[in-house]
């Protein structure tokens, strides 16, 4: 059996690569391809330095709180610069009794940007996704105002900006109350509403809308970076792919990598596993599989998964 081993990060607990390696670690000496994958969130830099190639650079910036830290970012072989938001102001920065998306801003990717602006790159690459935010690009603002290079934005889920307090405002620590603050804070971007209906416009809190309002594309991440990976042609060379992520809910079919995944699969007549953390929604044309759930035994669950499909093919 040729497996294609390409699950996308479990967040604040494993990394795309350190899942992936799991997994092979379980398949053992079956003919497995490791292929970390990412969508425009956390691991979307790592995941095109290995397609690609590159230099990491790195910086100090403001966390979603405010605080410094350290985040970097991705010169490719042809001077593209790609930043994640996620590696600014991504989720796991912050502790869960800390996480305030009224207070989390995202005014370090901005400064992150601008550091990778520094250097005259011919484009800008942004992933969007993973963030502690739901400000529309507020703090962002702050410090920028213009994009002076074309820049690409690649969305981890495709929604328009409505969706961006409703469907992950409760995962970033809002209430139901807090949520419709939200909701009403981002139809008060004035500025927004012309960029609001697009596809990814509600990426990483409504960062989407913002970066189009500066004249960048918003494009869907998960089938950018597959593309780059040559996907496909891994695909067409296998009997069974296995994704997954943290946890496999409504948004994993609203152009996450692991629902890009199963739906190539199913496409190609490819079997397909997608494994979950935690799994509250179906994916069509995929076999799914929820783990134990407990983040300390993530790395065991993906060993255990890999050699429970090693040895029992169909």
């Amino acid at each position: 059996m040729r497996a294609l081993l390409c699950p996308a990060s479990l967040k604040g607990v494993l990394s795309a690569r350190d899942a992936a390696a799991a997994l092979a670690r379980g398949f053992g000496a079956t003919d497995a391809t490791a292929l970390p994958v990412a969508d425009g969130g956390e691991g979307t830099a790592e995941a095109l330095q290995q397609a690609l190639g590159g230099e990491w650079r790195e910086v100090q910036v403001s966390d979603p709180l405010g605080r410094p830290h350290t985040a970097r970012w991705l010169v490719l072989p042809d001077g593209l610069a790609v930043v994640e938001a996620a590696a600014a102001i991504g989720l796991p920065l912050v502790a869960p009794d800390e996480r305030d998306p009224l207070r989390a801003s995202s005014r370090g990717l901005g400064e992150l940007v601008l550091v990778a602006l520094e250097d005259g790159p011919p484009g800008l690459v942004v992933g969007l996704g993973g963030t502690a935010t739901v400000d529309g690009g507020t703090g962002l603002f702050e410090v920028l105002t213009r994009l002076p290079v074309p820049t690409t934005a690649l969305c981890d889920v495709l929604v328009p900006l409505a969706a961006a307090a409703p469907l992950f405002g409760p995962q970033k620590g809002a209430s139901p109350a807090v949520v419709a603050l939200l909701e009403e804070r981002l139809r008060a971007l004035d500025g927004l509403r012309p960029y609001a209906s697009l596809a990814g416009a509600g990426a990483a809190g409504g960062l989407g809308a913002a970066l189009a309002s500066l004249g960048a594309e918003l494009v869907p991440g998960a089938a950018a970076v597959l593309d780059l990976l040559r996907f496909d042609e891994l695909l067409a060379r296998c009997d069974l792919v296995v994704t997954g992520e943290g946890e496999v809910d409504e948004t994993t079919l609203e152009g996450k990598a692991p629902g890009e995944i199963a739906r190539r699969a199913a496409a190609a007549g490819v079997r397909c596993v997608v494994f979950g953390g935690r799994v509250t929604a179906e994916v069509e044309g995929a076999e799914v599989v929820a783990l134990s759930g407990d983040p300390a035994c993530a790395e065991v669950d993906l060993e255990e998964l890999g050699r429970r499909l090693s040895h029992f093919p169909d």
